[in-house]
């Protein structure tokens, strides 16, 4: 998901499983004995070098068995090009919440245009209220940003894992459904891949990368148009892309780990489709694997999600941890349950509310996550990366100012339940011997002005906050099964400041809609004089709500609404842009916007 953000919100998700694909999960899915041992605790020196693969196991150099248990830090595929919750806090505290919470690996999700177009974020704080922050980021580009993060998370003994998330920056999946697209074609994810891999060769910290996001045949289109698998179309075979791609990398870095996630749907033998979350169907990777020239290194690397998102068939009153675990191992657990290859779960996430983290109630929220929580810790070797760490999405594990506290207690004890230290993971200073392409305008020396912190801690804390989470999921592109159709309207209109340096105008456009509702973006651009704040007022169409938004916060839901800026994206030079964005229910075509500079 990216978005769920404030994506990443997440995204939306396009879930549909046959009653009678279903059925047959259910009673005819075979228990196979694992034909190697259950992970045990973590080893004195787990966790050292690079990692590879045997059966369904991770090992790493020392052949120590494995479990990668991490979280989603998302912000990089966005247009801020910067990892969120850079505004707020410094990065280094940051990276030390997530070392303190019990994490090993961060999974990064980033889009081709911060490869190809890295910036020099304005979504990045000097100062937190308390002490300057950041000092050592300033004049770095996105990607050196990047490299900061990386480098400091190996100092700490995390692992990190690369999720190219998108093409463009924006939120949640490829809007197509494919790895590539028009102003970003094949080549180009190619290309951008072999850069990454150049980037962090000889760097353990960066142990796998994930080829793409979400994989999937958007609504309302045939199946042979979106992500297929295993059907010999160069244009669409997600599988055949999968293995260039991995194969490119592992000629540049024959140490990496390939992470592979699953499309959305695939025929069945009745002739019909069976379909689950985006980046969640491996049902045919057994008939069909990934192909890789290094022996070791492939992971698939499914989705999940529960109805928070959408109600699938499989949410219903007789819903029980048993039926879920049958889908699960339909559309994926079989690879790890056969020993055909490890599995890491790559997201799956819930709100903080405490029936959506655990409860008994058949097809609810919170018997979904608990029952996948579960589910994890009988396969101990299986990794995961929980979505996500952010505190601007509804999933996120920390508060909107990213402090160190988790929102829900119950939430992260859950999670540590599932967790695996990696004490022989620490690299010291990990950053990469490879030349860079892309280099600081402006050098900076400066360095950070606390040197002193706590980074051992390995006990999950307990402590909830009160302060009760008020942003918005980025998963906002939720698709149905019922046929959507996606149309594009833009109303532009231009005001004068309002008492400050200049004006701005917005620009609204509905990107995609369904029978019951629509995502819709708005664009806000600074004038000549920038902006230190601005506010857009839309008027939407009679019946029209939002439902959620991310990149802004709104007064009103309906009818007039006033959004003003996040506390990230206030602040626009002359010319500069910046945009927000919501899902409604209704329909979203006819609405007007006015934005204020102030």
């Amino acid at each position: 998901m990216s978005t769920r953000i404030p994506r990443r919100f997440s995204q939306g998700r396009h879930l549909r499983i046959t009653a009678v694909a279903l059925g047959a999960a259910l009673v005819t899915a075979p228990v196979v004995v694992l034909s190697q041992a259950p992970l045990a605790a973590s080893a004195p020196g787990a966790g050292a070098g690079f990692w590879h693969t045997n059966g369904n196991q991770i090992l790493d150099a020392n052949n120590v068995p494995v479990r990668i248990a991490g979280i989603n830090w998302y912000g990089f595929e966005t247009t801020a090009k910067v990892a969120h919750g850079l505004y707020a806090q410094d990065y280094h505290d940051i990276i030390d919440t997530i070392k303190n919470l019990g994490y090993t690996t961060i999974r990064l999700p980033f889009s081709n245009d911060v490869v190809e177009n890295p910036i020099q974020s304005t979504h990045i704080g000097w100062a937190n209220g308390v002490e300057a922050t950041n000092l050592d980021l300033r004049g770095l580009d996105s990607l050196q940003v990047m490299d900061k993060i990386i480098d400091y998370a190996g100092q700490l003994g995390l692992k990190v894992i690369l999720d190219n998330h998108r093409s463009d920056a924006g939120n949640s999946a490829q809007e197509n459904g494919l790895w590539y697209t028009a102003a970003y074609p094949h080549r180009a994810w190619l290309d951008d891949w072999a850069l990454m891999a150049r980037r962090y060769a000889g760097n353990p910290t960066v142990v796998g990368y994930d080829l793409r996001n979400e994989p999937h045949t958007p609504a309302d289109t045939p199946y042979e148009d979106g992500a297929t698998w295993g059907t010999g179309d160069k244009a669409t075979d997600w599988r055949l892309a999968a293995e260039e791609a991995g194969n490119l990398i592992l000629s540049i870095n024959p140490d990496a780990l390939i992470l592979v996630e699953g499309i959305g749907q695939t025929p069945n033998a009745s002739g019909g489709m069976d379909a689950t979350w985006w980046g969640g169907d491996l049902a045919l990777a057994g008939q069909y694997p990934v192909r890789l020239s290094v022996p070791g290194r492939l992971v698939y690397s499914p989705h999940d999600y529960g109805p928070r998102l959408y109600r699938q068939t499989w949410f219903n009153a007789g819903t029980t941890q048993a039926s879920l675990e049958a889908v699960w191992d339909m559309f994926w657990g079989y690879l790890h349950r056969e020993a055909i290859a490890p599995i890491m779960v790559g997201e799956f996430g819930t709100t903080n509310s405490a029936d959506e983290i655990s409860s008994t109630t058949p097809g609810s929220q919170g018997q979904w996550f608990s029952a996948m929580i579960s589910y994890l810790r009988k396969n101990p070797s299986m990794g995961w990366t929980y979505w996500a760490l952010n505190g601007n999405d509804d999933f996120g594990l920390l508060g909107a100012q990213f402090g160190p506290t988790p929102l829900s207690s119950a939430k992260q004890q859950l999670l540590a339940t599932i967790q695996f230290p990696l004490p022989g993971a620490v690299n010291g200073s990990t950053t990469s011997t490879t030349p860079v392409t892309t280099t600081a305008t402006t050098p900076v020396t400066t360095t950070r002005i606390t040197t002193t912190r706590t980074t051992t801690t390995t006990t999950p804390a307990t402590t909830t906050t009160t302060t009760p989470a008020t942003t918005t999921r980025t998963t906002t592109t939720t698709t149905r099964t019922t046929p959507v159709t996606t149309t594009r309207t833009t109303t532009t209109t231009r005001t004068g400041a309002s008492g400050g340096p200049g004006g701005c105008t917005a620009a609204y456009a509905v990107s995609s809609s369904w029978p019951s509702g629509f995502v819709a973006t708005v664009t806000v651009t600074a004038d000549s004089a920038g902006t230190n704040e601005w506010r857009v007022v839309m008027s939407l169409p009679g019946g029209a709500t939002i439902v959620n938004m991310w990149n802004g916060v709104a007064t009103g839901t309906s009818g007039t609404v006033v959004v003003a800026n996040a506390p990230y994206n206030g602040r626009l030079s002359g010319g500069q842009s910046t945009s927000f964005g919501f899902q409604g229910s209704g329909t979203g075509a006819g609405a007007s916007v006015i934005c204020d500079g102030l």
